[in-house]
């Protein structure tokens, strides 16, 4: 699906969509829903539905540049960034080392800490944990994670020591890294960032225990509300922290920054997505809506972010 270009500065853009991971489907709802927004500001943009092949695809069709709606592993990981790096075809969103580091939830976490900035304690689980003795130390209720998911997908609340073994298996069923992580009270909120500007704070609130799988994607009862309701000076905190985050992280382009406020006021960083949702129950779209921006003028504005060189992240030591 194309249409004549009026946008002639993009040349011929891929949609990435689809692939391989466990977000494969909210993936395929996304790129088709930035594929209709591109097509109607004039971009020459065409449905490619990522295979192992995806980069004999880009250039045996003579792509001129990316749009990457690919959620997960192998799109959002660094994976396909490296290769687009390799074919020196610009792209959209973070870079090599920004996204890798933002798919690993613990190594996240720790350049966070390493640079003061506040996220809930963790453990590290394998088979072999005394799980009572990393509740005891954490504290109750935990949340128990895979490393490098997305979409809440391998997640749970755990409330009773007992649990925490169940959920362990269930979470490892989806990576080999698993950890527990404090659980914080209070209010969630996100925070979306495309290019240099940071929209205004979404609080979500949901019905279950935490915002799941079902509670983003299909779920008719999870609240979202924008404005998200803070005074001034503790949005603009949050906003200013949410920035911090994904910068000290390497992060370019665009992304959303998850964050929790406890019953004190005290902000907690929960994780990075590089790659955020474009359905029609995303959370980037209603932020870019409240900004004056269009379904359409969000994707334009997205793939605008393909336009800055991103240097190699070897240039700069690492």
């Amino acid at each position: 699906m194309s249409t004549l270009s009026n946008n002639p500065r993009f040349g011929k853009v891929a949609v990435l969509m689809g692939g391989w991971a466990a977000e494969r489907e909210v993936s395929l709802k996304s790129g088709a829903a930035v594929l209709t927004g591109l097509l109607e500001k004039g971009v020459d943009a065409h449905k490619v539905d990522a295979n192992r092949d995806v980069f004999d695809v880009l250039r045996n069709e003579s792509f001129d540049r990316v749009f990457n709606i690919l959620h997960g592993r192998g799109g959002e990981d660094g994976e396909l960034q490296g290769g687009l790096e390799v074919l020196q075809i610009p792209y959209t969103g973070c870079g090599v080392m920004a996204s890798s580091i933002s798919m690993d939830k613990l190594m996240t976490k720790r350049i966070w800490t390493g640079a003061g900035l506040a996220t809930p304690a963790f453990e590290i689980l394998t088979a072999n944990s005394d799980f009572n003795t990393v509740a005891d130390k954490l504290g109750l209720p935990l949340i128990i994670k895979p490393a490098q998911e997305g979409s809440s997908i391998g997640m749970s609340k755990v409330s009773d020591a007992s649990q925490l073994e169940a959920a362990y298996i269930k979470a490892a069923e989806f990576d080999d890294v698993v950890f527990a992580e404090q659980w914080v009270t209070g209010d969630e909120y996100t925070v979306a960032i495309v290019g240099e500007d940071v929209l205004p704070p979404i609080r979500v609130e949901v019905q279950a225990d935490f915002y799941d799988f079902d509670a983003k994607y299909a779920s008719n009862h999870t609240q979202y509300h924008c404005p998200c309701g803070l005074d001034k000076l503790s949005e603009g905190t949050l906003k200013l922290l949410s920035q911090n985050a994904f910068e000290v992280l390497g992060g370019t382009g665009w992304g959303r920054v998850d964050v929790m406020q406890d019953h004190v006021g005290t902000f907690w960083l929960i994780e990075v997505n590089t790659v955020p949702g474009m359905t029609d129950h995303s959370l980037v779209p209603m932020a870019a809506k409240q900004a004056g921006l269009s379904f359409a003028d969000l994707t334009l504005k997205v793939l605008e972010t393909s336009l800055t060189n991103k240097p190699l992240e070897a240039s700069n030591g690492v």
